[in-house]
């Protein structure tokens, strides 16, 4: 009789253990998340979608990629907000299929370009020279080479983070629109353990993700 009691009160020790780590689990789950939806709020990431992945269309991707990060550069003035950024960025989405089809044309191929600027673009983790950014849903400009067959391509469009020093290009943003001292040191890796925390985000909107298929 002893011995089934305190295998009960392992299991029940056990139990709880395992309801604790679950419940930390899904606060830390929460945290991330915040702090990932946080910052897709101050950015509108670039998406850049090759014709296909032969060698020479990937280059030509790069040479798209250059050019509308010059071209948006152009148009959103220092000081502008998130939301300021999109309007001009949506009015001038010909110009841009413009300017990436120019590009195409400069290294001898005639592809169509196409762009648009979308909510809600699932990006995975990605790590660049001197930032990263989490996993998770974005607003993005997306420029489509060709039949878009090929690997994509990621960064951000505003801030210019992928243009010069990220510091620099975190101060010209408008001061509502300003990151954090905390999201500064997340995405520069400044944050102890970022790149484990990036993860645990990418982690958990793959199991959302595998979830809401699941209940469907």
């Amino acid at each position: 009789m002893k011995k089934f009691w305190r295998e009960k009160n392992r299991l029940r020790r056990l139990e709880a253990a395992l309801l604790a780590g679950l419940a930390a689990a899904v606060l830390s789950g929460a945290v991330l998340k915040e702090e990932q939806t946080d910052l897709a709020d101050k950015l509108i990431r670039l998406h850049v979608v090759a014709n296909s992945d032969s060698e020479a269309d990937q280059t030509l991707k790069l040479a798209v990629r250059d050019r509308i990060l010059e071209e948006a550069e152009g148009l959103i003035p220092p000081g502008s907000s998130r939301e300021e950024a999109m309007a001009l960025l949506s009015g001038h989405l010909e110009e841009l299929a413009a300017a990436g089809a120019a590009a195409v044309a400069e290294e001898g191929y005639a592809y169509p370009v196409t762009a648009s600027l979308e909510e809600d673009v699932w990006f995975p983790t990605k790590t660049y020279t001197d930032f990263a950014l989490p996993a998770g849903n974005y607003t993005a400009l997306r420029l489509v080479i060709g039949t878009g067959g090929g690997q994509n391509w990621w960064c951000v469009v505003f801030p210019p983070l992928c243009l010069g020093s990220v510091t620099e290009a975190v101060a010209q943003s408008a001061p509502e629109e300003a990151f954090s001292a905390r999201e500064v040191a997340l995405i520069t890796g400044e944050d102890e353990g970022y790149i484990v925390k990036f993860k645990t985000m990418e982690l958990l909107a793959q199991a959302e993700e595998w979830l809401s298929g699941w209940t469907r």
